[in-house]
């Protein structure tokens, strides 16, 4: 018996995201983020970023979105989007790559403007080896 699956779009990923966004914590830069990633199973969990006046302990939108998905057991990630209120569509900085890497290499992403402009990338493209180097040994890890 097939699974009935809701189908989300972008629209309503960005939308999501939208939301998020209004949650941020941005004293310090003014830059909000929102995000919200989707499951295999159509699930959307959402994040925004949180900064920090210790600038290395800011958690970006994107890791907020992923880890509110694992907290829910749900590692199935397909899609991602980030929101913000700039010119162009930002993309995820590396430390997100790396983490959405873990997940799924191929993920799609969808970087959205407040004004509506989006572009999509696979996360190949952003980070292409992902793992080379990394944890290489004859044990198992």
């Amino acid at each position: 018996m097939a699974e009935n699956k809701a189908i989300v779009s972008n629209k309503d990923l960005i939308g999501a995201a939208a939301a998020a966004r209004m949650s941020a914590y941005a004293p310090y830069s003014k830059f909000t983020v929102g995000a919200a990633v989707l499951t295999s199973s159509g699930k959307i969990f959402t994040g925004c970023n949180v900064e920090n006046i210790s600038l290395g302990l800011t958690i970006c939108a994107e890791r907020s979105a992923i880890a509110a998905a694992v907290t829910a057991r749900a590692k199935d990630l397909i899609t991602i989007a980030v929101v913000t209120e700039s010119q162009k569509p930002a993309v995820p900085c590396g430390s997100c790559r790396q983490v959405m890497a873990e997940f799924n290499p191929a993920m799609k992403i969808v970087a959205a403007t407040t004004n509506g402009e989006s572009q999509e990338f696979e996360l190949s493209e952003l980070l292409p080896r992902p793992k080379q180097g990394i944890l290489e040994s004859d044990r198992n890890v």
